[in-house]
């Protein structure tokens, strides 16, 4: 099995090219890629897939592949589906303009969100059209016998962003945050921030299925729509723009209002072949 090691502000991914779908990729076969002790490492699996390869079904309500002509399949640390992933798809299309596979530029990527549009050189940062982040009203996390309250959000997957007022390195994120699985029938990724500075703000996050990890796209931009909301100017029709730092690095988010843009480095690290019969 070839694979191709990659991150996105540091939030690690091991790539499997599978073009025609013939992986028979089990929940067991990615949590052994993605053990840091056992396996490969990284945060989550991101499997390159065609569209005339691909399941129809994978698409959210029966939507149409359109043009795109790759498929990401995302599936997170334990071996779960995930509907998208920010870093993730920012490294799935550097990878595919490194390896020859589509040319720079601006196209589309079909995940399990729907259509995300990608737009990259033949090097540098990648930005994606996120669509929107919407939000869906309060809600709490409990960490450390400490109730912390927040804001639902979907970014075409469940998040909630809690502002903190102290820095967030001393949070202690070495068990998942609780919360209300009422609220959050298929697990949530949670993200404490604070404020730093203009339209600026720090955060780390708990992701469902990987754990805390180091970045976390769509999270940054769950954290951007509920920092704006705080401050009154989510949903205005100018573009507001966002500095998001997570231990990892830096990301930029683009609020118009409508919808969202994440804008962040993608790097591909090594490739190799997993050993025969270890998998």
């Amino acid at each position: 099995m070839r694979f191709v090691k990659g991150h996105g502000t540091e939030n690690d991914f091991v790539i499997l090219p599978d073009p025609d779908g013939a992986l028979d990729l089990t929940p067991g076969a990615v949590a052994r890629l993605c053990d840091r002790r056992a396996g490969i490492g990284a945060d989550g699996v991101l499997r390159v897939v065609r569209t005339k390869a691909a399941d129809p079904g994978v698409m959210p309500g029966g939507a149409s592949f359109g043009d795109a002509e790759w498929f990401m399949d995302y599936r997170n640390a334990d071996g779960s589906l995930a509907e998208m992933c920010g870093n993730g798809i920012r490294v799935f299309a550097r990878y595919l303009v490194d390896a020859g596979l589509a040319a720079p530029g601006e196209w589309d990527v079909a995940t399990r969100a729907g259509l995300r549009r990608v737009t990259l050189g033949a090097s540098g940062d990648v930005s994606v059209g996120m669509g929107r982040a919407d939000l869906l009203g309060p809600g709490e996390a409990t960490l450390a016998g400490t109730v912390f309250q927040g804001e639902r959000v979907s970014v075409g997957n469940p998040h909630l962003a809690c502002r903190v007022d102290g820095p967030v390195t001393a949070l202690d994120l070495s068990r998942a945050p609780g919360f209300d699985p009422a609220a959050f029938p298929q697990g949530v990724n949670v993200e404490f921030f604070r404020f730093v500075g203009e339209r600026h703000v720090e955060m780390r996050v708990y992701e469902r299925g990987s754990g805390e990890t180091r970045s976390c796209g769509t999270g940054t931009v769950a954290v951007a729509a509920a920092a704006a909301a705080i401050q009154g100017t989510i949903g205005a029709s100018e573009t507001s723009d966002w500095t998001v730092d997570v231990p990892g690095g830096r990301v930029g988010v683009a609020l118009d209002g409508q919808a969202a843009r994440l804008t962040g480095p993608a790097v591909l690290v090594a490739e190799g072949e997993a050993w025969p019969g270890w998998i």
